[in-house]
């Protein structure tokens, strides 16, 4: 073998080496502490051993001040840290929602949700979830508080316990999804499509409904108190036990229209009206 090729063995063996030990963080770490613990104590020996006293004094100070660092340094750097990827996955999530959102297809819509699953854990509830496409989604007990879901397609869908104050639905379609228990307070669905929806004790305190669709909707128990209900169609729909005082808009023509209204609670006037136009009608 000539001298050459025995000095690039030997190179390719070392730069194997090397490669080794960096690759592996915690095998780093440790020969720099062997070789800096040697070095410092070796530099650090005379003076030990003619003043061991008070270098031992000087080593507790410098101890004392390593605490400090961490306590205070390490902690607030460790958090900002913390927060600061926080925000990056956040970002990451929102970014993905906005990938996916015209695309229909059952992938996108099942990455989506995930992605609103995920926001709602970093205590995320206002989405921008416009135009998404989700239906037949699993948005359970979901937080979208606040969110702007215009135009999103959520039919067949169930929002069971789902939380929707204030969220922005206009033009939103929620036909034939499972709406039980879900909370609309204040909530802007103008033109929404709620079709064959079920709405069983659902909460839409002045919620705006403004030509809101409840077609064959089951609203049983619902609270629409104070809600904007103007040209809002509830042909065929089920208002058994529903609060309706105080809807802005409601009309005995519009409810006259409805499969049952018994036990439902309305305004004196409305009620009044509704008796002249539906005698047979006791919605008291």
């Amino acid at each position: 073998m000539t001298l050459s090729l025995r000095i690039q063995t030997y190179v390719h063996r070392v730069m194997e080496g090397f490669h080794y030990v960096v690759e592996r963080p915690l095998l780093t770490a440790a020969i720099v502490l062997v070789l800096v613990s040697f070095l410092v104590v070796g530099l650090s020996l005379p003076y030990y051993l003619s003043d061991p006293k008070g270098f031992w004094a000087q080593v507790l100070a410098e101890a004392h001040g390593m605490i400090f660092d961490i306590a205070v340094i390490g902690i607030l750097l460790y958090w900002l840290n913390q927060r600061g990827e926080v925000r990056q996955r956040i970002r990451m999530y929102q970014d993905e929602i906005d990938d996916y959102r015209q695309l229909e297809s059952a992938e996108a819509s099942f990455r989506t949700v995930g992605n609103i699953k995920r926001l709602n854990r970093h205590q995320v509830t206002q989405i921008n979830l416009v135009n998404s496409s989700l239906p037949r989604t699993n948005l359970n007990y979901v937080n979208l508080s606040g969110s702007n879901m215009n135009s999103a397609n959520l039919s067949n869908s169930t929002l069971i316990e789902a939380n929707m104050e204030s969220a922005r639905l206009n033009q939103a379609n929620f036909e034939n999804s499972n709406l039980n228990h879900v909370c609309l307070r204040g909530a802007y669905a103008s033109g929404a499509n709620f079709r064959d929806a079920l709405f069983i004790k659902a909460q839409l305190q002045n919620a705006l409904l403004i030509k809101a669709n409840f077609n064959n909707a089951y609203l049983m128990e619902a609270d629409l108190r104070g809600s904007f209900l103007m040209g809002a169609d509830f042909e065929n729909a089920s208002l058994y036990k529903a609060d309706l005082r105080g809807a802005k808009g409601l009309t005995a023509e519009q409810l006259s229209k409805a499969k049952t209204l018994y036990l439902a609670k309305l305004d004196k006037e409305l009620q009044e009206q509704l008796d002249l136009l539906l005698p047979s009608v006791a919605a008291a």
